[in-house]
């Protein structure tokens, strides 16, 4: 297939762009800045873009099968500061997949934007009061994001991981579609691009709302 991995120079995005060279895929990678991604291949284009100006890599959509949002901000835990980075990003990238009539795309947003009620009773309090809490700004963009994602017409899947770990790829973890998943705790970046790439053309995972983890 054709894809279209922005942001992919971050842990899962460039995942995305190692496995799916691995499985045959052509890629166009989009960074901002191509240093960063120090990878080269036959099947892989790399094109130095920023998802927040919206004509920087427009010519770039045209023909592809699938796009996968990979954007995110830095910061960690005690660095959290107002963004618009995802909703933002999201809305120029669906402008431009409807321009050009692409359809299949994966925004990546984090289990921990609501309180599961399927979490221990302990990490609940941790996610409602002290997570939630230090990463405010990304949250409430990250659910901005999923407002705008869901009322575009696309064949959309969010993905809302856990913790993510740099722990290799094992292709084994569990997934809820459109309702909360038991006991996510961890997954791996691996993982998550793993999911992404194995669910391209999973129409069960269209217009879904994807939790996923060990």
């Amino acid at each position: 297939m054709q894809l279209l991995i922005i942001g992919a120079n971050g842990g899962v995005g460039k995942q995305c762009v190692e496995q799916a060279l691995e499985a045959g895929h052509q890629v166009t990678a989009i960074v901002r800045n191509p240093a960063r991604l120090p990878l080269k291949h036959s099947n892989l284009q790399i094109v130095q873009g920023d998802v927040t100006e919206p004509f920087s890599f427009s010519d770039h959509y045209a023909g592809k099968d699938a796009v996968i949002s990979a954007i995110g901000v830095s910061g960690g835990l005690f660095g959290d500061r107002p963004t618009t980075l995802y909703s933002g990003g999201a809305k120029n990238i669906l402008h431009e997949m409807e321009q050009l009539t692409v359809r299949r795309v994966f925004f990546i947003s984090a289990s921990a934007v609501e309180t599961s009620p399927l979490l221990p009773f302990v990490v609940r309090l941790v996610s409602k009061y002290i997570i939630q809490k230090l990463l405010k700004n990304m949250y409430a963009d990250l659910l901005h994001m999923e407002q705008t994602v869901k009322a575009s017409g696309l064949d959309w899947t969010i993905i809302r991981p856990p913790q993510l770990t740099n722990k290799p790829r094992s292709g084994k973890y569990r997934i809820a579609i459109n309702r909360f998943l038991k006991n996510a705790l961890k997954i791996s970046r691996a993982d998550t691009a793993d999911f992404m790439l194995r669910n391209l053309q999973n129409k069960n995972t269209y217009r879904s709302t994807v939790e996923i983890a060990y």
